[in-house]
């Protein structure tokens, strides 16, 4: 899982520098974007759940992987706009691991099951939001994308086999498969949650 989650961070930093490109940003503002994308659910989980150290706190060579990566994104911009189907494929990995992850770091501090999947959730999407509201773009999250929702049915499987018995790394595995499996699909096939347009509000504002 730990092997996932460096692969994870650093596909989300490269590929989210790459989207700071298009919106004209300087090596900081690359920097920056690549490692509130990695590293910012984790944050948002641990300061929601009072867990401190910060997990980049704890280990610094976190930051210093995103940036480098971001910076990389940056020097090679042109092959590696290229692989954006890789980078789709390395996102959905890094969600439902990001959400697992996540579940672990809520299960430890004793809190009920609910926080826990919702901990892991977090972990999985708030990055991508803090990103999204850099980029002065609607989040992820907050569209039609199963996005979310994969990360809260991950981490929902993720607890109901340990619940039943299942030892960790197995749950976590299936977890894992089952989760990516299905964001997978979901971009594959372009399942959607309905969304509203400005009409079906029927003119309230």
């Amino acid at each position: 899982m730990h092997v996932i989650y460096l692969a994870a961070i650093v596909a989300e930093a490269m590929s989210r520098a790459l989207m700071g490109m298009r919106r004209g940003m300087d090596r900081f503002g690359l920097a920056l974007v690549g490692a509130v994308t990695a590293l910012g659910g984790g944050t948002v989980r641990d300061v929601l759940l009072g867990h401190y150290p910060l997990g980049w706190i704890s280990h610094p060579n976190y930051i210093f992987i995103t940036i480098c990566a971001a910076t990389v994104a940056a020097a090679l911009a042109k092959p590696l706009h290229g692989l954006r189907s890789l980078f789709v494929t390395v996102d959905a990995l890094g969600l439902v691991a990001f959400a697992i992850i996540g579940c672990n770091v809520a299960a430890e501090m004793d809190v009920s099951a609910p926080i826990v999947v919702l901990a892991g959730a977090i972990t999985g999407v708030c990055g991508g939001m803090l990103r999204d509201l850099l980029c002065n773009e609607m989040p992820l999250v907050l569209r039609q994308d199963l996005y979310a929702s994969v990360a809260l049915a991950a981490g929902t499987l993720y607890l109901a086999l340990q619940h039943v018995g299942v030892e960790q790394n197995t749950a976590s595995a299936v977890a894992l498969i089952g989760g990516f499996g299905l964001r997978l699909a979901a971009v594959r096939y372009r399942w959607r949650l309905k969304s509203f347009a400005a009409a079906d509000s029927g003119g309230v504002h």
